[in-house]
């Protein structure tokens, strides 16, 4: 869009000077005053502080006056009010208020060439035709004022719209019912002073919330974000009704939004969209929303974007956008999906973040005000304008009422006969006053000459023509409507009700909800970019990076992952990945760090000082300050690490402790159990494992799980799972546990449980996956015509598979995870008659059988409706308990091993 400042740039001729001076260069008319360069920094309250000092050594202050002091404020107080911030009014800014009028001024029911309209606007609006035109595309392109005819762009590809030569326009039918009424209008003059324009437009509408607005200004901005038509309305009607409203953004670009910190649009506040991605099949995801703020070629460029940068890896990107959005993204064999989608949403414009800013013109002052505020202004302002109409309507009535009445007694009483016996017309208005004398009453108001000048003017061969009985019904008619306006103006607020429920039965279909509003989850970059970098280390010397290839390679990371470092002396710490860090000598484990992980438990045996005794802990590691060293062990100089063991899921292993031979000790060799010591935090000194030198440690069994079972929940509202309580508990998961996921399409799979698994809209099973326990599904197949009932078993593991019949027709009707489910199957009144319900016990039925299996047929007959009734009893075996576990985060009775090895109590 062109920028309108242009054509308000002052002509230079080189020499930093205008080219005319006015009047306002010189304050005090001191021509001579000198024309300096001004540093801003040292600006303030309209005079310049020098840096030169006079003879006493004092700076030195020099008057800026003319455009530094006058010409700033006006400017600035111009383009907040006449450019960039809408109206409170009618929500316009007044290039959109131009163009609305100058749209109305050609409107003859025929579509206007679009350079027309601008051209036309040009009489009111003087900035140029490319900002009118730019302004009439964006009014257009919301499908609300402006009925469009030809290519006006796109608003989900980025597509410009034709020249204004090409495409035509002319007002929407919604646009002349509530934008316009010429005798409430509160009318100015055009910039030139030849014709009138609105200084706003009577709207009665909340507008400026159903489209939005965007505009900066000098000091200041505004970002009004658009919200859907009906919930205008019905908010409007609760504003009416004395009843509490919410109002939340809604985007023709539709995509999922999170309002929950929405402000009301006031600043500070801020409103997160999302694309809408979906899992077409393994290796392809498709977009079919994008955000608000967005278009499909900004889109597609921010993910090969990311995919350079090594954020995510895509094999390919197509975009099939035409009237719907439709990008897909070709993954490569291997890469996940789930994660794919939650690395879409960190690290390119799949999700972005709007931050709103409620500011309007309300008497030429800007207004910081949230969207309840202005929707109460707005409806408060419509009412008061249909009270408007309706007086005036009411006046109208009157007037019409009370000539109609004149004319009936004046042709009734046949007072034109005499009009030839008077010469002059002060005789005639005399006469005619004196024979309305009787009437008098009856009238509305007092008799005036201008409706005696009416009454002289009426042909003859009306008169002649007149019908007493329907001129009494034509002002019974006048009387019942002025009753019914008199009515709606003692009942303004019912009638404003009406006005907005009449609003949304005639425009209302087809303007539902398009953005789905849902509380996002916070996706943590690091557990979703592509480690794609490798990092190394040199244990010896005490580097650890990207850079260092002939050392030994430890994992793959990202550039923005963290790593821990444990070193023989006690030392931890965490860094950044870098291209080569120095953490210190003598690394004896080194991993990617992951601050939320509880369930990685160290257990790590050290000697206290040179000769000490040596201490045996187990602890997590959470809450660390990056580059900062950790003791881990009691202080002491010389300590040193033992035995050190990292476990991802809390194992505890047991170990066989060989001491040196010293003075009388009796046992050289005993077995220590970590599962008997409890997780403690790093900082912890640890148990005694001994008090005599330590020869050797060795692995004697490898250990478990020592951690309670997990529990996962899934949160329907983000449609996540999560282990912070949120939503339905699944259960308690061991790491060998999996998930059971059942979809209305008949497909399902068996997953573990990740916190990053995406879920389907039409899932209608999820719960925790019991191998052994039948499956029953009733489903119609497409190819034969027939309902089938079967019951499997799951056969294999992390795929997705389709266990009803794959024709186009077929369906899943109801599908149950009980042991031992009833269904109840209701059939249809066929030709009046009514075949009774039948009740099926679905494990004698049928036996399970196998994954593909087609089933037994159910039935012949159509079928109305399945229900799945109680289960029969069935008892379920008993689940061997593993051993104790322990929490991290419990702080269970400690324990200490004495030198024999024996667990010590205190």
């Amino acid at each position: 869009m062109k920028d309108e400042e242009d054509d308000n740039i002052i002509p230079n001729n080189g020499d930093n000077t205008p080219d005319e001076p006015t009047a306002n260069d010189h304050s005090e008319g001191d021509s001579s005053e000198e024309i300096i360069k001004v540093d801003a920094s040292k600006f303030e309250g309209g005079h310049f502080y020098n840096n030169s000092e006079d003879g006493d050594g004092n700076d030195t202050i020099t008057k800026v006056t003319g455009m530094y002091k006058d010409w700033f404020l006006d400017y600035a107080s111009y383009v907040i009010l006449e450019r960039a911030v809408p109206a409170i009014e009618d929500g316009f800014k007044p290039v959109q208020r131009r163009i609305m009028h100058s749209l109305k001024e050609l409107d003859d029911g025929r579509y206007n060439k679009v350079a027309n309209v601008v051209g036309h606007t040009m009489q009111y609006h003087p900035h140029g035709d490319a900002s009118i035109g730019d302004a009439m595309v964006q009014i257009g392109q919301k499908e609300l004022l402006i009925d469009c005819q030809g290519n006006w762009g796109n608003i989900l590809t980025g597509d410009g719209a034709a020249a204004s030569r090409y495409i035509e326009a002319r007002l929407s039918k919604f646009a002349l019912e509530v934008l316009y009424s010429p005798k409430i209008t509160d009318w100015g003059t055009s910039y030139d002073g030849r014709r009138a324009e609105p200084n706003n437009l009577p709207v009665k509408f909340p507008l400026l919330l159903a489209q939005g607005a965007e505009g900066i200004a000098v000091g200041l901005s505004t970002k009004v974000l658009p919200h859907n038509f009906n919930e205008l309305i019905d908010a409007s009607i609760k504003i009416l009704k004395g009843k509490p409203f919410t109002l939340y953004p809604d985007f023709m670009t539709q995509g999922i939004a999170d309002v929950s910190n929405y402000n009301d649009g006031l600043r500070g506040g801020r409103v997160r969209v999302r694309a809408k991605i979906a899992q077409l099949d393994k290796n392809t995801l498709v977009i079919t929303q994008i955000p608000f703020s967005t278009n499909t070629t900004t889109l597609i460029d921010s993910i090969l974007k990311a995919n350079e940068k090594g954020k995510i890896k895509i094999k390919k990107i197509e975009d099939n956008t035409a009237a719907d959005v439709e990008i897909l993204i070709h993954l490569y064999p291997g890469v996940s999906p789930d994660k794919t989608i939650d690395a879409l949403f960190a690290f390119t414009a799949c999700e972005t973040s709007v931050a709103p800013l409620g500011c309007v013109i309300e008497d030429n002052k800007p207004l910081f005000i949230g969207v309840s505020a202005m929707l109460k202004i707005s409806t408060e302002r419509t009412q008061e304008l249909l009270r408007q109409e309706l007086e005036i309507q009411l006046e109208e009535l009157k007037n019409k009422w009370h000539f109609s009445t004149l004319e009936k007694i004046f042709i009734r009483e046949e007072m034109y006969i005499d009009f030839k016996l008077y010469s002059d017309r002060e005789a005639l208005y005399k006469y005619m006053y004196d024979r309305f004398e009787p009437f008098s009453k009856s009238f509305v108001r007092a008799i005036i000459d201008d409706d005696l000048q009416r009454l002289t003017q009426i042909p003859m061969i009306r008169i002649t023509r007149f019908d007493s009985d329907k001129a009494d019904d034509f002002i019974s008619k006048l009387e019942e409507e002025m009753k019914e306006v008199q009515y709606n103006l003692e009942h303004l607020t019912d009638f404003a009700i009406a006005y907005f429920t009449k609003l949304k039965e005639k425009y209302g279909k087809g303007r539902e909800r398009q953005t789905e509003l849902r509380i996002f989850d916070d996706i943590e970059a690091t557990k979703v970019v592509l480690r794609n970098t490798k990092l190394y280390v040199n244990r010896e010397e005490g580097f650890v990076g990207t850079s260092l290839k002939k050392d030994e390679y430890v994992t793959d990371c990202s550039d923005i992952d963290d790593v821990i470092v444990f070193l023989r002396d006690g030392n931890m710490m965490v860094t950044k990945v870098d291209a080569k860090t120095f953490v210190g000598k003598d690394i004896i484990h080194i991993a990617i760090f992951d601050k939320s992980d509880k369930r990685t438990i160290y257990n790590m045996i050290y000697r206290d000082g040179k000769s000490g005794p040596s201490y045996i802990k187990r602890f997590n590691v959470s809450g660390v300050t990056r580059d900062k060293p950790y003791d881990l062990t009691n202080g002491t100089k010389g300590s040193q690490i033992l035995y050190f063991t990292c476990n991802p899921n809390g194992e505890a292993e047991v170990i066989t402790v060989l001491l040196r031979q010293v003075g009388s000790i009796k046992k050289l060799k005993f077995d220590i159990d970590f599962a008997k010591l409890a997780i403690k935090g790093r900082a912890s000194k640890g148990n005694v494992a001994s008090k005599y030198p330590i020869k050797k440690i060795e692995i004697k069994e490898k250990g478990i799980s020592t951690l309670l079972p997990r529990k996962v929940w899934y949160d329907e509202t983000v449609q996540r799972l999560n282990v912070d309580g949120r939503g339905e508990l699944l259960g308690e998961f061991r790491p060998s546990d999996k998930i059971l996921i059942i979809q209305q399409s008949g497909k399902l799979k068996v997953v573990v449980p990740e916190l990053s698994t995406h879920f389907e809209t039409d899932m209608v099973v999820l719960e925790k996956w019991v191998p052994k326990k039948p499956i029953s599904a009733i489903y119609y197949d497409g190819e034969k015509e027939r309902y089938y009932l079967k019951r499997f078993l799951v056969e294999t593991e992390n795929k997705e598979e389709t266990f009803i019949t794959e024709h186009a027709n077929s369906q899943l009707e109801i599908v149950s995870t009980d042991y031992r489910p009833v269904a109840e199957i209701i059939f249809p009144k066929i030709k009046g008659v009514q075949k009774e319900s039948i009740t099926i016990d679905v494990e004698d039925f049928i036996a399970v059988k196998g994954f593909k299996a087609l089933g037994n047929q159910l039935t012949t007959d159509k079928i109305k409706q399945v229900n799945m009734l109680d289960p029969l009893p069935y008892e379920v075996p008993v689940e061997v308990i593993p051993e104790k576990r322990t929490n991290p985060d419990d702080d269970d009775t400690d324990v200490q091993l004495d030198d024999d090895g024996q667990v010590i109590l205190f």
